[in-house]
């Protein structure tokens, strides 16, 4: 029993940050229908900024704040760039995304080198505490199924019950109209890649403090991520959290119980997902 309440609770921390990194993700669809094939690399440079940030002011909080914060700045200029001018072309923009995955991680590997590096988390956060039936459990990991519950309550409030989520709303359903109204729908789009980028950012300094940082990190999390929004339903929130908790603990268990399998059940689980939900679990056309 304890060992599989481990694997349980280690699986619901994988999903705590597959949520927070998929979150961004799926808003980014949600709002403008954009497969952000850049999501992963967004994550690692996030990583190595909060990394660079923290080693330099020896505090993680700062590493946090500094990750969010170019990680927004990276996101504004791929969208003022790159993207905003071919709105509504999916291909097209699903290609330069792939290509600015490819410039960013060489860049960030030319600069880091192949190393793997971890930030040192705050001393109030290391340790462990009891827990019943499992006894000693990682308290770092038990702040991050807090956080990711906190990220989720905040981004379900913005959405809905704030007047720019109302307009994310609007602009979901129909952009067109929503410009007639005199809404500056680049701009707000615009501020929605700016959250999303900041807030997977923040993800690979708390990804890069539970696990590690390392080249190849942008391929695993932009995979993942597609996965988690796939199962759960592009552009929903609750879709993302399920899937996230759906993937987290499948592959958790796949580790501990089937590890000759581990690395194809969360394709299975998509598979099967769409072969009965084809919009996923919460998804509907876009």
């Amino acid at each position: 029993m304890k060992p599989f309440l481990l694997t349980m609770l280690n699986g619901i921390t994988l999903a705590a940050l597959y949520f927070i990194v998929a979150s961004g993700f799926t808003i980014i669809f949600g709002m403008m229908r954009v497969v952000n094939m850049a999501h992963g690399s967004i994550y690692l440079l996030g990583a190595y900024i909060g990394y660079s940030v923290a080693a330099a002011s020896e505090s993680w909080l700062l590493g946090i704040a500094g990750a969010a914060l170019g990680s927004a700045v990276a996101g504004v200029i791929m969208h003022r760039v790159f993207l905003d001018r071919y709105q509504g072309q999916d291909l097209r923009q699903a290609l330069i995304t792939i290509g600015l995955s490819i410039v960013i991680a060489d860049l960030l590997l030319a600069g880091y080198g192949g190393l793997t590096y971890q930030l040192d988390i705050p001393d109030v956060l290391f340790g462990g505490v009891r827990l019943p039936l499992v006894g000693g459990y990682s308290l770092f990991r038990l702040v991050l199924i807090g956080f990711a519950i906190m990220v989720y309550i905040v981004l379900w409030l913005l959405i809905q019950r704030t007047r720019f989520g109302m307009i994310i709303r609007a602009a979901v359903d129909d952009r067109h109209m929503l410009a007639a109204t005199g809404v500056n729908v680049p701009l707000v789009s615009t501020a929605v890649f700016a959250l999303a980028a900041g807030l997977v950012g923040m993800a690979g300094v708390i990804g890069g403090s539970a696990l590690s940082i390392a080249p190849g990190d942008d391929v695993h999390y932009l995979l993942s991520s597609l996965v988690v929004v796939i199962v759960g339903g592009m552009g929903n929130l609750k879709g993302a959290a399920v899937g996230a908790l759906l993937i987290g603990l499948a592959e958790q268990i796949g580790l501990a119980y089937l590890p000759t399998y581990s690395a194809v059940i969360s394709f299975v689980i998509m598979v099967a997902v769409l072969a009965y939900r084809p919009y996923g679990l919460f998804g509907r056309p876009a």
